[in-house]
């Protein structure tokens, strides 16, 4: 299978973006959507060995500039000190930024970019516009981590793909997104309730939610698609790679595929009960979690795993947060029940012209060791691409705990998309999303509202068509 991607993360889906890589299962190879290879390895050079497999330079200073969002920067100085601490006379310098394309453009243009970069957050730079620039990166995860395990080996499956241009992996996502429906087991447990596996089920427990004064969804205004999100990843359990195929070339009735109707259905009746709390489309999204995560005055909601760290201080005390997967229209469905919606990202790239390769390699190296893994989830709720650096008790998370198992259960049913994303339809989207969770439309309507805004990006010859096979 041909993968094609672009990259997810948390700070984007709300500014207009929804996925990231189009997978299913996650793994195979990327079609190359640009030219050019790895240019040649500038600096100096040390000794190769097995604690230096890049042969990074004696004293070295690495110029890592790294993407300040929601999970801050204090994971890459804690890598930077291990490189300090394993390298002796090695300086790792770590600088924040919060617009990456404005601050490393012109060094890009200058022949000086930084040695490793985390491209991310709304203004990254374009993976397409420097891919002849990036170094092939399949001599990091071909390489041994600090605890000597070769790291390809250690990462959960497909995690690369959303990163690799043909044969060149271009960059490497860093952290692990898992999507899901979200409850207070807490309050589950409480009141005897099931987790709903399909949407017949949904529908139950929004009767049984009402009966305790309680709705089954709230939302928010600018996260209306987050239940696009939802319906998407439902529809394609459901219905299989022809709907995800269908959606990521924007074919013609796309919208109409049988799978995705029954789920819009499920959702429209949920909303005609009135199990979805009112006025969603004039609050603002985190005001809407706070219903959900603190008033408890909706039980179920549909987010990315960053929802813990998004919200954790207006988290109700009690509130053992948990995710499940979405559900399935039927008990027949062409993916499991337990098949997810997951992707990486953050994505870490190591320019060629950079002065030190060898130490952005070597940063890289020692951020997808154990010790670097570890400490990221435990400070950030999060799991990093690592496999197995999230104990138990998920460091007394049950988010974590949660994500963990999902995936587990998952396998190799784990997928994602790329066309919200790649075409920035989710400015659009929110507008036809918020309209129908107010019950102010259909499904007919909603469905021939998104094909619209489908057929308005295939039919414009000035934008470039992604092909996902």
């Amino acid at each position: 299978m041909n993968i094609q991607q672009t990259p997810l993360e948390r700070r984007r889906f709300l500014g207009g973006v929804l996925a990231a890589a189009v997978l299913v299962p996650l793994g195979g190879s990327l079609a190359s959507c640009a030219g050019g290879g790895g240019g040649t390895t500038s600096g100096p050079s040390g000794t190769v060995s097995d604690a230096n497999p890049f042969g990074m330079a004696d004293n070295s200073t690495i110029d890592a500039v790294i993407f300040k969002g929601g999970y801050g920067i204090d994971y890459a100085t804690f890598a930077g000190d291990l490189v300090q601490k394993n390298h002796a006379g090695t300086t790792a310098k770590v600088a924040a930024s919060t617009n990456i394309a404005q601050e490393l453009q012109p060094r890009f243009v200058g022949g000086n970019p930084p040695d490793l970069i985390d491209d991310s957050g709304a203004n990254l730079i374009g993976i397409n516009t420097i891919l002849s620039q990036l170094e092939d990166l399949n001599s990091v995860v071909n390489a041994k981590n600090l605890e000597g395990k070769v790291i390809k080996d250690t990462l959960y499956p497909g995690v690369l793909a959303p990163g690799t241009f043909g044969d060149k992996l271009a960059s490497i996502n860093y952290v692990l997104t898992v999507f899901a429906v979200w409850y207070s087991a807490s309050l589950f447990e409480q009141n005897g309730w099931k987790v709903p596996k399909t949407w017949d089920e949904m529908l139950a427990l929004g009767e049984k939610a009402k009966g305790q004064g309680k709705y089954l969804f709230c939302w928010g205004k600018e996260a209306a698609t987050y239940y696009l999100e939802l319906a998407i990843a439902s529809a394609i359990k459901e219905g299989g790679d022809d709907v995800r195929l269908a959606l990521d070339n924007l074919k013609e009735n796309c919208w109409s595929h049988p799978a995705m109707q029954s789920v819009l259905a499920g959702m429209e009746k949920i909303v005609k009960a009135g199990y979805m709390k009112p006025g969603g489309s004039g609050t603002a999204f985190t005001a809407a979690q706070a219903q959900w995560i603190h008033d408890e005055s909706a039980v179920l909601y549909p987010s990315g795993s960053w929802i813990e760290n998004e919200m954790k201080d207006q988290t109700l005390a009690g509130f053992k947060l948990t995710g499940a997967p979405a559900p399935t229209v039927t008990s027949g469905s062409k993916f499991p029940y337990e098949a997810l919606h997951s992707a990486a990202a953050e994505a870490y790239i190591v320019p060629s012209q950079a002065k030190n390769v060898a130490g952005g390699k070597e940063m890289l190296r020692t951020m997808l060791s154990k010790d670097a893994a570890t400490n990221f989830a435990k400070n950030q709720l999060a799991s990093t691409i690592v496999k197995g650096t999230i104990p138990e008790d998920g460091f007394g998370s049950t988010a974590l705990v949660s994500q963990t198992k999902m995936l587990d259960a998952a396998g190799k049913n784990i997928f994602t998309w790329g066309f919200v994303d790649v075409y920035g339809m989710n400015k659009d989207l929110l507008v036809v999303w918020n309209t129908f969770l107010d019950g102010k439309s259909d499904v007919a309507t909603l469905t021939s509202d998104m094909q619209k805004i489908t057929d308005k990006v295939r039919n414009d010859s000035s934008v470039s068509k992604v092909e996902v096979k």
